[in-house]
């Protein structure tokens, strides 16, 4: 989901907020983020579950890197974004669909 709302295309940047040293960050919470979501929580998957939650990740919000990928008690996925000042935390559910990033 975008931070406007609406679905858009894969190529649009409009959600990426480059990553400037010393800038205050612009965070914020769209969607829906795991209630009994900590960060820190869950764990690490990788091969073919991470690429998907990758993919799904980047098109919804194109411009960083991800570093790693948190398999979540309620079977979400957490995909840690950093190169951006937000997101930092995009959620990508079951089916790898992103419904929510902070």
């Amino acid at each position: 989901m975008k931070p406007n709302g609406s679905a858009g295309s894969a190529t649009s940047s409009t959600a990426v907020v480059p990553f400037v040293r010393g800038a205050p960050s612009t965070s914020k919470q769209v969607g829906q983020i795991p209630t009994t979501y900590s960060q820190g929580s869950g764990t690490i998957v990788s091969g073919t579950t991470a690429n998907k939650a990758t993919e799904a990740a980047l098109a919804a919000y194109p411009g960083g890197i991800v570093d790693r990928v948190v398999k979540l008690s309620n079977g979400e996925y957490e995909v840690h974004n950093i190169g951006v000042n937000w997101p930092h935390h995009i959620f990508v559910n079951k089916n790898f669909k992103v419904v929510g990033a902070d």
